[in-house]
């Protein structure tokens, strides 16, 4: 296959972690891979695909104009000529569905999230015929887009966008005496929830507790409203350490990660923290709803509820010496369940169903133009 691989941007964080594997092991199988970028936002994926070997091709326009955007990618394609479009979120998907549909090019597409917008699930029901074969992050979503796109078994694969490093680097355990250091990684977005962490630290009995610190690594929108937050409640446990270019050096000097979203697809920072040996305290959203264990690979709250998750933190930390067994079952759970041959086999199995591959499917065209109400990628 010659690949179009469409995405909505170049900003670095999981967006890229899960385009690293999958781009690679089509690589890898022979496929050649071009990357075009609708929007380049912070080009922090940018130098891994370039120093990887892909050619990258981004459009230097906005989010919003769809059109423009349309008629870039419709060029760019055509002077390409792929054999396949592959596409990642709303945006992406909806405009390389009608470019496939204009140049009678077949279209893959995946699906990340466990929450799209209202306008964009309307979208997407409009436009399902229009992707040959739809790929799912994870078990979870897999079964979502099933039953919101109202699609057979036969037109989804679930291909996991994690596989496990067993040299990657590992968590120092927590000893006696030391500040309990807690991570987490994530764009400053309110998906990730980290304005509900903010309150939940405001609930915590200080005075009972031992010393600890909560570090998150990443950027966004967010950042001014969280540090206004921050200094108003008077939260020294919580900083903000921006993008992390290093996240196994990132969970390798933590004790515990936290993830407090509001929503998720398959969530490769968890996933990494447990491969790294920690355990997991999370929100219980998308494949982390399965991947993460009460009192076994971690615990779970229920999402946007600061009261829980105050809760849940005043047990972990007044039992730290737990720590360390948690984090070891964790990483035998994700060595377990991702590692890198079942990756490789999903991916197989994901493009037997693909045209060219041994069970060939069609493009089903239809005359319906969505161009004019479509929405950013949620």
């Amino acid at each position: 296959m010659r690949i179009a691989y469409v995405i909505n941007s170049l900003e670095g964080g999981g967006a890229v972690a899960g385009l690293k594997p999958v781009a690679s092991f089509l690589q890898a199988c022979g496929h050649s891979v071009t990357v075009l970028a609708l929007t380049p936002r912070d080009r922090q994926a940018e130098s891994w695909l370039v120093s990887t070997g892909f050619n990258v091709i981004t459009r230097e326009g906005g989010e919003k104009d769809h059109l423009g955007a349309l008629r870039w990618l419709s060029h760019e394609v055509r002077k390409l000529a792929p054999t396949h479009i592959w596409t990642s979120l709303t945006r992406s998907t909806l405009l390389g569905q009608l470019v496939g549909l204009q140049q009678s090019i077949p279209v893959v597409s995946w699906q990340h999230n466990a929450y799209l917008k209202r306008e964009n699930l309307a979208l997407l029901k409009l436009t399902r015929q229009l992707s040959c074969h739809w790929i799912a992050d994870s078990a979870f979503v897999a079964t979502l887009t099933r039953e919101r796109l109202s699609l057979p078994d036969e037109r989804v694969s679930c291909w996991p966008i994690f596989s496990v490093s067993s040299d990657a680097l590992q968590t120092r355990p927590w000893r006696r005496g030391e500040i309990i250091r807690i991570g987490s990684l994530g764009r400053l977005h309110p998906a990730k929830g980290y304005d509900v962490l903010c309150e939940a630290l405001r609930l915590l009995p200080r005075d009972i507790l031992p010393p600890f610190e909560i570090t998150i690594g990443g950027q966004g929108k967010e950042k001014a409203c969280l540090l206004e937050t921050i200094r108003n409640a008077g939260l020294s446990c919580l900083r903000l350490d921006g993008f992390v270019t290093d996240t196994q050096d990132f969970l390798a000097h933590q004790h515990l990660y936290l993830q407090p979203s509001r929503r998720e697809g398959f969530c490769i920072a968890a996933h990494e923290a447990m491969q790294a040996g920690l355990g997991v305290l999370a929100s219980s959203v998308g494949e982390l709803s399965h991947s993460v264990i009460d009192d076994v690979t971690g615990w779970k709250v229920p999402p946007e509820d600061p009261h829980a998750l105050a809760e849940a933190l005043i047990r972990i930390l007044q039992q730290p010496e737990r720590l360390e067994t948690v984090g070891a079952t964790a990483r035998a759970h994700v060595l377990k369940e991702f590692s890198h041959a079942r990756f490789q086999e999903a991916g197989q199995r994901a493009l037997e169903h693909i045209p060219g591959g041994t069970n060939s499917g069609s493009v089903t065209q239809s005359g319906s133009n969505p161009i004019s109400v479509l929405s950013d990628a949620a």
